[in-house]
């Protein structure tokens, strides 16, 4: 059914204007809030409180729960809670967030009145709506559900949002940090009110490395300051984590440094089975370098890669020079193609845009750019740094620094035949 159709039977339900009902239920599903949800909602305002109300939804464990179950009661324990504003029609509205769990499970949820919810609490929540966010169920309830206090239960999950960066997952909300600021930069950005100041940077602790924003800048975030962030949430960014620092985020200074660690050392293929990691080394072998690798055009508008004087956005455009490598890093657990700018391009191919300039005016043809760096990175070992994102495209990984591999091949290999207990 569209707005329209529960519209009219709403309207035809409650003896009501259709126009106002759609109206204000347009205004509520525009607002995020799930339709059914914003349904029983109308029915209190226009006076029909007892919908639904006399059978109720059925208990439910949160791991029976999927996107299509609709309406639910849970009993469970709160594990992390927070919020965050969002603005609808120039109207800002506070809603609360975090993940709760009973014996069977963990799920993220959003509360849309302030129901007082804190880590530890044990509650039951009648009518709560079940809806997909980023490819999970989430438990929404607001006006029409309910919220009681319920004896403890017993889970086997830690209560409070205190995370390493390591362990931080998109979609986690209410969670709580201990960093150094090792790089931050003030951006401005249409923002809700026009132009905005952020701060946007990297973040470090021993585990790992991730960017930020600061949508509401915070003095203690400069760089080389230890601080602990309260609150946060975090959002996919080019594949990986991102630690987001709102309005209701408290941030404070640490009397001690936070040590950092460098880059995470993983296996190709447990870079790609995370979906993506940022600050991520990898060694193996350049096994191709791919087409689209050497003396390039780019769109001098957009950036992207001209075929032929064609750019996809802005049709025939005369393109600008540069050097790129795509090269693919096989270490015998997996694949990903490392993408070099122009910077390291020039470093593997040993000169710089008139050299490949020039190489390619005397061959009269721009692949032998292409041929001359393969020719020096195919079959060799390389340590490669950057951040990787996984996508339908494939495994790409950001380079920021590639170097021949100091690494033992046979030590590595009885390092793998331990690991594999052979």
């Amino acid at each position: 059914m569209n707005i329209d159709d529960h519209a009219e039977e709403l309207a035809s339900d409650l003896g009501v204007d259709k126009a106002e009902v759609k109206e204000s239920l347009q205004n509520l599903v525009e607002y995020s809030v799930p339709v059914e949800e914003a349904k029983r909602s109308l029915r209190r305002k226009f006076g029909d409180e007892g919908e639904s109300q006399s059978s109720g939804p059925s208990a439910a464990d949160i791991a029976d729960i999927g996107p299509d179950s609709g309406n639910v009661t849970v009993t469970v324990t709160v594990l992390t809670a927070g919020q965050r504003s969002i603005r609808y029609q120039g109207d800002d509205h506070v809603i609360r967030e975090g993940e709760v769990a009973d014996a069977t499970g963990t799920i993220s949820y959003t509360a849309w009145e302030d129901f007082g919810l804190e880590p530890g609490d044990t509650v039951t929540i009648g009518n709560a709506s079940v809806r997909e966010w980023e490819g999970n169920p989430e438990l929404n309830f607001g006006e029409s559900s309910s919220v009681s206090t319920a004896d403890a239960i017993d889970i086997p999950y830690d209560v409070g949002g205190d995370r390493d960066l390591a362990d931080l997952q998109p979609g986690d909300r209410g969670r709580n940090v201990e960093v150094r600021v090792t790089e931050v930069e003030t951006r401005t950005i249409d923002g809700r009110d026009g132009e905005t100041e952020i701060l946007s940077g990297v973040l470090g602790d021993e585990s790992a490395r991730l960017p930020f924003t600061d949508w509401n800048p915070h003095d203690e975030l400069t760089e080389g300051a230890s601080v602990r962030l309260e609150d946060v949430y975090v959002r996919e960014f080019r594949g990986v984590p991102s630690v987001n620092v709102s309005e209701f985020s408290t941030v404070s200074t640490l009397d001690r440094d936070v040590e950092v660690g460098g880059p995470t050392r993983l296996t190709i293929r447990e870079a790609v089975e995370r979906g993506g990691a940022y600050d991520v080394e990898l060694v193996g072998n350049v096994i191709e370098v791919r087409d689209g690798s050497g003396l390039i055009q780019r769109c001098p508008e957009c950036g992207r890669v001209v075929q032929k004087g064609q750019c996809r956005q802005h049709g025939d455009v005369d393109g600008e020079d540069d050097l790129r490598v795509k090269a693919i890093l096989d270490d015998g657990t997996e694949t990903v193609t490392a993408v070099l700018d122009r910077d390291l391009t020039e470093m593997v191919y040993g000169g710089g845009i008139e050299d490949a300039r020039q190489q390619a005016r005397d061959a009269m043809d721009q692949e032998v750019v292409a041929d001359t760096i393969a020719e020096k990175l195919v079959g060799e070992e390389y340590r490669v740094r950057g951040h990787l994102s996984v996508d339908e495209y494939g495994a790409n990984l950001e380079t920021v620094e590639f170097d021949e591999s100091e690494d033992d091949p046979a030590e590595r290999a009885r390092r793998f035949l331990q690991e594999v207990g052979a």
